[in-house]
């Protein structure tokens, strides 16, 4: 059973944002699977990696289309963005130290950006691109 599942309260564009937000969760699944099965610390490294390329990619891509439509938050959201990033990196250094508390810490701060971030901000976004794109019609 999955440990996050998507529904259309995280849809955000239909499109590349929701694409890549997919891919977080299928992140939290795998990494809940892999603890609930006794191998967290095997998978955790590849997940914090993947979850590195994942934030760099997807938050530029993000603050891209805020910059196209001129988001009138974009700073507040931006700095979102950076403090989950810092909190990812301070937990590979905490994984490339020895810690095993990793990998629930992981999954907790995955959890929670999505079902915080993505359901509140993101869903913000994605209300203002909609109306910006259609007064550009």
């Amino acid at each position: 059973m999955a440990y996050f599942v998507w529904g259309d309260d995280l849809n955000i564009d239909l499109g590349p944002i929701d694409d890549d937000h997919r891919q977080l969760v299928d992140c939290v699944n795998q990494l809940h699977t892999a603890t609930s099965e006794g191998r967290g610390q095997e998978v955790v490294a590849g997940i914090l990696n993947s979850l590195i390329a994942y934030t760099q990619q997807h938050f530029d891509r993000e603050e891209r289309q805020m910059e196209r439509y001129r988001f009138p938050h974009l700073d507040a959201h931006r700095l979102q963005h950076q403090r989950l990033m810092q909190e990812v990196q301070t937990l590979r250094a905490k994984f490339d130290a020895g810690s095993i508390t990793v990998a629930s810490q992981v999954s907790t701060l995955l959890r929670d950006w999505l079902s915080l971030h993505i359901r509140r901000h993101d869903k913000e976004l994605g209300k203002y691109i909609q109306r910006a794109a259609g007064r550009a019609r």
